[in-house]
């Protein structure tokens, strides 16, 4: 009499799987790393500074202790605070959609890199806007009468992220187009 059910073979099968949560572990730790360095900078400087002090360093590069209640440059910081949710908010999106992209690019190491310092970067700065209203800004450089607005760790990790996004992004290219038939 035949048997009802198939018969399963008894031969173990390796299942393979694609790289999950693990391999975003390292991106993720490096973004954890980016925003630790960068609020024990800041919290250094609010301990040895008060505001608006300024320690020359070199005849170039002072240390200073401003808040910027703005984004970049200062934009948006004469406003009457709602800036600070905002920024808040928008810094929480792009890190959401830069996880994503860490997901999808996670076996590769330029283009998670750059995700990571940008999300670090990120969170240090959010960190202060829901700490002290603004972000802690230190490092002002300038030269002969000209000076850049003061910046921290965070923003820095930021640029760095950016410029490495965006080198990843020409390096790779995107697939030629097909040629069309003369």
């Amino acid at each position: 009499m035949p048997d009802a059910l198939p018969r399963t073979s008894h031969v173990m099968h390796k299942v393979s799987s694609p790289p999950g949560l693990v391999a975003m572990l390292p991106w993720l730790a490096l973004a954890v790393a980016v925003a630790l360095l960068d609020q024990l900078s800041k919290q250094w400087v609010l301990d040895s500074l008060h505001l608006g002090q300024v320690v020359p360093v070199t005849g170039f590069f002072d240390l200073v202790l401003v808040f910027n209640p703005g984004a970049a440059f200062s934009f948006l910081a004469d406003h009457g605070g709602w800036q600070r949710w905002f920024f808040t908010g928008l810094a929480l999106i792009i890190c959401s959609w830069l996880l994503v992209e860490i997901w999808r690019h996670r076996t590769e190491k330029l283009l998670p890199t750059a995700f990571a310092m940008i999300i670090g970067g990120a969170i240090g700065n959010v960190y202060d806007r829901l700490v002290h209203g603004a972000v802690v800004d230190f490092l002002h450089f300038h030269y002969a009468g000209y000076s850049w607005p003061a910046f921290n760790l965070a923003d820095s990790a930021i640029t760095v992220g950016v410029v490495l996004m965006l080198w990843g992004q020409f390096r790779h290219g995107h697939p030629p187009a097909p040629e069309k038939p003369s």
